[in-house]
């Protein structure tokens, strides 16, 4: 597979978090991700079966990814599988969520929306992706 024929996925903003994530990524202890619905307002949501290239942090393809499951849920409805299998450590829904509150209000995501006060709350729609290396 080339990497330079496939559409990109980028976690985070570049920098020591896409870092960490992108080596759980290669290390294959992250096979899920989440994300604001807001984000996806001028463009579709992803589709399970879809296999992207993950950019790090310099903008070079690392790995390729393939979508294997899409769910947009509720923040208040995101399990405890889902907190575990995205490869940061999470021991609980409770950590997970106060990781992903901060990273949703820092200002980079409210300049990104377009919502410098944007907040979430229980039913903020997120979407959840799970996804596999492909070799």
């Amino acid at each position: 597979m080339n990497l330079e024929e496939l559409p990109t996925s980028e976690f985070a903003f570049p920098g020591p978090l896409r870092d960490k994530l992108v080596g759980a990524i290669l290390d294959g202890s992250k096979t899920t991700t989440s994300s604001l619905a807001a984000g996806y307002l001028d463009e579709p949501l992803p589709v399970v079966g879809k296999v992207s290239a993950v950019l790090d942090s310099a903008g070079n393809r690392v790995a390729a990814i393939e979508l294997t499951e899409v769910r947009v849920v509720r923040l208040g409805d995101v399990d405890l599988r889902h907190a575990i299998d995205e490869g940061e450590g999470f021991t609980s829904v409770a950590e997970w969520r106060a990781d992903h509150e901060d990273f949703w209000h820092s200002p980079e995501v409210r300049a990104e929306l377009g919502d410098p006060g944007f907040t979430v709350d229980d039913d903020t729609a997120v979407v959840t992706q799970r996804f596999r290396l492909v070799p």
